[in-house]
């Protein structure tokens, strides 16, 4: 004799059917697959990078500080050769935006 959950499981898969059609059903199931070969793929992944001793080129990259945005547009303005003393950001983005156009 079924019990209450097996017949839970029965009225939700009747539901999906009466939903989407019995067509749908085999497409939704190869979507569901390749997510979660994308999820696993991507897994294996990142634990192979974290894992793996970083080279020589690839050292450098990974001791240096990331910088932030303001750093980047104080960087690119001292560059052009703009002083950065009392600016705001959108003004040194506009004097950036100025000497690319010239």
């Amino acid at each position: 004799m079924l019990e209450g959950w097996e017949w839970i499981i029965i009225g939700v898969v009747a539901i999906v059917i009466i939903m989407w059609g019995p067509a749908k059903i085999p497409q939704f199931a190869r979507a569901l697959g390749q997510a979660k070969g994308e999820f696993n793929k991507a897994s294996k992944e990142l634990k192979d990078a974290a894992t793996s001793e970083p080279t020589t080129n690839n050292a450098a990259s990974v001791l240096e500080p990331i910088k932030t945005k303001d750093q980047m547009l104080l960087e690119t303005a001292q560059k052009f050769g703009i002083p950065t003393e009392g600016k705001t950001r959108e003004q040194l983005s506009d004097e950036i935006s100025i000497k690319l156009r010239s």
